[in-house]
Parts: C-alpha cells; sequence; structure tokens
C-alpha cells in the first residue's frame, strides 16, 4: 500500500494526465506502465552488464547502436527532441524488442499505442517518473513497483471486483521458499495476474541456483523459454505481467490469455510446482467450467474448482503452495468436504498454515490460509502439519506498518526441519495431526479444531478479602473527604 509521499507522487502524475487531455484510466495506466518498463529496460541492462562483468560471460546490451533510447540519455533531451524520438524510434523499438514474434511480449505489445499527446506533457511525466523512482529506490525493502502497479489499479476500481487482491510479496517469497524450486523445474501460477509469483521463483533461482542457470545452456534455455507459465483473463494484466518477467530477466515466458477454469486450458499433467492466490469471487457459470474439474467437486465456488485444476496440472510428484479463504478449510458442503477428501486420501497434503485476517489489508479483511501440498495420485498423507502464523512483519490494520513481530521466519525454518516439529504441542505455534484424526473430523483442516489452549490457573482473592479490601479502600476516602471538608470549613 502506497502511503505519503509516494501517494502523493502517483496522485500528481495521474493528475498530469487528466489535464494533460487523457482521461481514460485505462489509458492512463497503460502509458505510465510503457513508461516504467521503458525506465526499467535501462536499469536491467545495467545490471546484466554489470553481472556479465563479474561472472566473466559475454554481453550485448539491447541498446546497442541505439544508446539515445536510454532512459538515462532520452530524459535530458528537450522536450521537442524528446517527443519525437519516442513517438518514432523508442516506442515501436520497444514494441518490437523481443525477436520472437509468437512470445508473450510481442503478443501483448503488438496493439499498444503510445497516446501522450504533447511533448511538454511527456516531459512532465519524464520529469515526475524521476521522482518517483527515486523515492522508490530509498524503500529497499518494500515491493514499492508492485505497491505502485496495486495503487494505478485502484484507480481503475478493478482490484477486488472479482477477489483480484495482489498478493503482498513477503508472503509469495516465504511461499517460494517454502516450495525451494529447483533450476529444472516447471513453474505456473494460473492466475498470474502481474505475474509476483513468477518473478519471485525466478529471483529465487537467480540468488540459490545462479551458476547451475547462467553456466548451464541447457538449464539457462529452460529458464529463459520454458520454465515459466503464467493465465489470466485480463489483457491488462498480461501485458504488465510480459513486461515484468522481460525486466526481471526472463527473455520469454509463456504469458497466455486463457480462462484457466475453462476447455480452453487443457494443462495435465505438465507442470512441477504451482504457486497461486486464485480469485476468490464466490461463484461462477457451471457451463463454463471444464467438466473434468466437476467430476473431482461438483460446485461454482472458483476456490475449490481451482484446487482440483491444480491437481490436474500438476505431474505427479508436483508440488502446489496456494493461497486459499479460510471456508475452504473448514466448509461443511459436499464440494468442500470432497476437495479436501481428494487432498488428504488420493495425493499428500504436507501442510496448512492458518494466516491472520489483516494479510490482506487495505484491500480485504478475509481470513486465508496456505496449502501446501504433493500430487501423487494414490495417497501418501500420513500426517499434516499446521502453523498458526500470528504476525507477519507488519501491523494487521490498514496502515500495515513494521512490527518486530514475525512468524515468516520460523515457518520457513519449522517447515524444512520436519524431524524437530515431531514433540510439538498442540498448544505450540505448530504441530503434526496424523492423518486418522483429520478423516474422524471429516477432513477439517481448521488449526483451531486441533490447537489446543494452554490455560494457566490464575488465584483470585477470597470473597471475604476482596471485602475486607473494599471496607479499607472506603474508610481511606471516608477520612479524606473529612479532611476535604474540614479544609473548606476553615
Amino acid at each position: 500500500m502506497l502511503t505519503g509521499e509516494l501517494k502523493n507522487k502517483i496522485d500528481s502524475i495521474w493528475e498530469m494526465f487528466w489535464t494533460g487531455g487523457i482521461t481514460n484510466p485505462l489509458d492512463v495506466v497503460e502509458q505510465m506502465t510503457y513508461l516504467m518498463f521503458i525506465h526499467d529496460l535501462d536499469e536491467t541492462d545495467s545490471k546484466k552488464s554489470k553481472s556479465s562483468i563479474m561472472l566473466e560471460l559475454p554481453f550485448t546490451s539491447m541498446f546497442e547502436g541505439h544508446e539515445q533510447y536510454k532512459w538515462s540519455v532520452f530524459r535530458d533531451l528537450p522536450a521537442e527532441k524528446m517527443y519525437e524520438l519516442m513517438q518514432s524510434e523508442i516506442f515501436p523499438f520497444i514494441k518490437n524488442l523481443h525477436g520472437n514474434k509468437e512470445s508473450a511480449y510481442s503478443k501483448y505489445m503488438s496493439d499498444a499505442i503510445f497516446k501522450i499527446p504533447t511533448p511538454q506533457l511527456l516531459s512532465k511525466i519524464v520529469d515526475a517518473l524521476d521522482g518517483l523512482y527515486m523515492d522508490m529506490s530509498k524503500q529497499i525493502e518494500a515491493d514499492t513497483k508492485g505497491d505502485v502497479y496495486e495503487s494505478l489499479l485502484a484507480k481503475l476500481s478493478t482490484a477486488g471486483v472479482n477477489g483480484q487482491f495482489r498478493t503482498p510479496r513477503h508472503i509469495i517469497r516465504m511461499m517460494v521458499e517454502l516450495i525451494d524450486p529447483k533450476p529444472e523445474d516447471s513453474i505456473c501460477d494460473p492466475a498470474c495476474g502481474t505475474a509476483g509469483f513468477l518473478v519471485s521463483a525466478g529471483e529465487y533461482l537467480k540468488e540459490k541456483y545462479r551458476s547451475e542457470i547462467f553456466f548451464n545452456k541447457e538449464n539457462n534455455n529452460h529458464y529463459n523459454n520454458s520454465m515459466f507459465c503464467g493465465y489470466d483473463m485480463d489483457r491488462t494484466m498480461l501485458r504488465v505481467a510480459a513486461m515484468n518477467m522481460m525486466t526481471h530477466g526472463v527473455d520469454n515466458p509463456d504469458i497466455d490469455y486463457r480462462d484457466s477454469l475453462s476447455d480452453q486450458n487443457t494443462d495435465t499433467n505438465k507442470h512441477s510446482i504451482i504457486l497461486a492466490n486464485p480469485p476468490f469471487k464466490g461463484s461462477l457459470d457451471a457451463d463454463t467450467v471444464s467438466p473434468d474439474l466437476l467430476k473431482v467437486c461438483k460446485t461454482r465456488k472458483t476456490e475449490l474448482l481451482f484446487l482440483a485444476l491444480f491437481l490436474r496440472m500438476l505431474k505427479v510428484g508436483g508440488r502446489c503452495a496456494c493461497i486459499v479463504p479460510d471456508g475452504v478449510l473448514f466448509g461443511s458442503s459436499t464440494a468442500h468436504k470432497a476437495i479436501r477428501k481428494e487432498l488428504v486420501e488420493n495425493n499428500r497434503l504436507e501442510a496448512v498454515i492458518s494466516m491472520p485476517s489483516g494479510v490482506f489489508k487495505p484491500y480485504a479483511g478475509v481470513s486465508t490460509g496456505i496449502l501446501i501440498f504433493t500430487k501423487t495420485g494414490h495417497g501418501g498423507t500420513d500426517k499434516v502439519w499446521f502453523y498458526d502464523m500470528q504476525a507477519d512483519g507488519l501491523s494487521l490494520d490498514d496502515k500495515r506498518s513494521a512490527v518486530a513481530e514475525n512468524d515468516i521466519p520460523d515457518i520457513i525454518a519449522r517447515f524444512h526441519n520436519p524431524e524437530g516439529e515431531a514433540e510439538r504441542q498442540r498448544t505450540d505455534k505448530s504441530f503434526f495431526v496424523p492423518k486418522e484424526e483429520i478423516v474422524g473430523f471429516d477432513y477439517d483442516l481448521s488449526i483451531n479444531k486441533y490447537k489446543k489452549v494452554d490455560y494457566k490457573p490464575v488465584e483470585y482473592p477470597s470473597t471475604k478479602e476482596l471485602m475486607s479490601d473494599l471496607r479499607a479502600l472506603q474508610k481511606e476516602i471516608d477520612e479524606g473527604m473529612k479532611e476535604l471538608e474540614g479544609m473548606l470549613d476553615g
């Protein structure tokens, strides 16, 4: 969430577009996204250049022969020259940046149009974005770029309409670290939005497996062309997702326009990892849902259908970490029980992490949990690890200010050391529950069904002692009143 100076700068830039004649909110978002992308290309190119020097790898700048297209160069040009260069050269350059015309980037940039009407307006916006990026750079730990996108989308009044809320970056990162992707994995988010999960997985892999990815031709090719897959039904989101992946060093992700729950999505036994926060929009028309999903759980609730979809899309042995609303964990309908039974009986449910309701504030106050499971097709659940997350490092109110309390490091450490969890008690934040007990409770996965509260006895004074104390107190009050009255009489 943007606050203070950053929010004021976004509002100011928005006002520039409005007064400059661009009044359609969607046009404002798209034009700002293009300019931010151009800025990020320069930054990414510089980082790649420095990395190649450190790794002693060959490097060719994407701006080779076109250095004047760099943000750091053209921003200093006079308004008229900048505008002419942007309109006639830079914008066509970014539209055709990807050599593969079938790539996600080329697909979603093909219909992009530069709409800023005057040199003066472009110059003002470029200067304002420079100031915005300067402020963003000071907030190293915050997902400021994601917050900027969120702020822009909020102005479109679309965020949340279909149950879509940007997942906080630190929650995404936690889920990525829990799943621990490897260089050979195929990673998918069937409700990808701006590709936050895919970007985070890519960054994690670069941090942990840099040499395996960059010094292995096969792995490098896989990383850039076939590792990452994302679907969404919003072309603006897909355009942002494609640009987001490209600025984070993934050349050709499979970002596609697709209704994941319909017959448009034929992915079966395809991916080794799914990371997702699917929309919780209640219900949808069952006629649009792929019939094989309805066989697993006959319902119109998207949050249940997406779980069935994840199981279908995963390879045997593939793993998923996904966010679900709390109702999925304890709902009593036939469909709720059916999908939980499918996870527990026919696959291996590994973990249920209960998150506090403030995680998605200020956009939503819904209580959520994270499910982690492996597709086996023949069972394998013998016990399930539960964790009661009570803090995520930010206040759980609308402000979401930094606080000292943070369970995330503990969650990651404990999840990757299951042997150390064996003796944990039900009064602790984390503990195992045997499958038989879960079955006995109709596959209920809410942590409160199994957690025990440690009631500590408190000794209270007897009634006789309390009455004695009250009389003594009353006596003090009476004496004080007499003393006050004496002072007034005097």
